[in-house]
């Protein structure tokens, strides 16, 4: 089902007119929307008040604080989407992998995923695995209205350079070393972690997301050649899994500018795009029939209210004539960002482009 149909099922009809998704399905809008990816997080303090003593995980896994933590930068901000609050890793640990979220240094993963026999430790995710997602998604649509919810997981070549390399990584050389080495492993691992991926947006689109995302954080280190044969037809299979749904899909991945085709041929409606490449030359490489997303490097916040305004400016100047654009950071909000800063630039956005 396209995106550009009205979504069916349990989606939200009350969000489908929104301004996000307007833009996301290509059609004309009252005003660019704009949200940030880690909008909600550390650069709110009323976010740093919430998770005071209390883990990462545990608090993604409190429906309570998921509701309050997601909806804190709607009433600051005035975005017009809201994310759900959760991390990458939580439909992992859901289904039993050993993993932490150490600060500092994020998540690491007990025994790391090296052998064939590793993929037994990934049984299937079911809804009952993450009640705590249904249920925190009843208390955000109902206190969101209008707003639209975006849904949130982790892509599978990104999960996997987490399971196979223990934790964050410079050089991915374990994760590379298995695919280039056992590409046969490698390719039943992703396919695996695209079914959990998958099943994971599924509950979110079930519970009422109006559009989901899929971030590949780490894609940008791949060639174009390595991402088409060894990494595309798992994210493929996770977007394919829930088009039914007819909500909008955006796929997004840092440093990924000469990856953005593929990423949009995987089965995206909307591409995200990092700061790196210009949205006009974006536009260029997606090709037609795609929106754009992003993108304002998230360094700019530091630099003063005239030069975020003027850098802003030079990203509306760049989308101009695309078909859809949402205005986004090109990565996420920086933990010490000043967070009025972040609501003078939706003011900004809305007020510059308000038709």
């Amino acid at each position: 089902m396209s995106a550009n149909v009205s979504p069916r099922g349990k989606q939200p009809t009350q969000t489908y007119d929104s301004a996000f998704l307007k833009a996301c399905r290509r059609e004309p809008v009252p005003h660019t929307p704009v949200w940030f990816m880690r909008q909600a997080g550390r650069s709110l303090p009323e976010y740093r008040k919430v998770r005071e003593g209390i883990a990462m995980l545990d608090s993604c896994m409190r429906p309570d604080l998921v509701a309050e933590i997601t909806l804190q930068p709607v009433r600051r901000h005035h975005v017009d989407a809201a994310i759900y609050f959760s991390d990458i890793v939580v439909p992992l640990k859901a289904i039993g992998i050993d993993l932490d979220i150490k600060p500092g240094i994020g998540p690491v993963v007990e025994q790391p995923f090296r052998t064939r026999a590793d993929l037994a430790r990934l049984r299937d995710l079911t809804p009952e695995d993450v009640s705590y997602v249904t249920e925190a998604y009843g208390l955000l649509t109902a206190e969101l209205g209008s707003t639209p919810l975006i849904g949130f997981a982790g892509a599978p070549f990104t999960l996997a350079s987490y399971l196979i390399e223990g934790g964050p990584s410079r050089t991915y050389e374990n994760a590379k070393a298995m695919m280039y080495g056992d590409p046969e492993l490698w390719a039943d691992l992703l396919d695996r972690l695209a079914d959990i991926t998958a099943a994971f947006l599924t509950v979110q689109l079930e519970a009422g997301a109006s559009a989901v995302q899929l971030f590949d954080s780490w894609a940008g280190a791949l060639a174009p050649a390595d991402y088409r044969r060894s990494v595309l037809p798992a994210s493929a299979k996770v977007l394919d899994t829930v088009a039914d749904y007819g909500v909008p899909r955006i796929h997004f991945g840092v440093g990924t500018g000469e990856l953005l085709g593929l990423m949009g041929e995987a089965g995206a409606d909307v591409v995200g795009v990092d700061w790196r490449v210009p949205l006009d030359e974006a536009v260029r490489r997606v090709g037609p029939g795609k929106a754009l997303q992003g993108n304002l490097d998230p360094t700019v916040l530091f630099a003063g209210t005239q030069a975020v305004e003027a850098k802003a400016d030079e990203v509306l100047a760049a989308a101009e004539g695309l078909e859809g654009h949402i205005f986004n950071l090109g990565h996420g909000v920086m933990p010490n960002t000043d967070a009025d800063a972040l609501t003078r630039l939706v003011d900004h956005v809305h007020t510059v482009t308000a038709r």
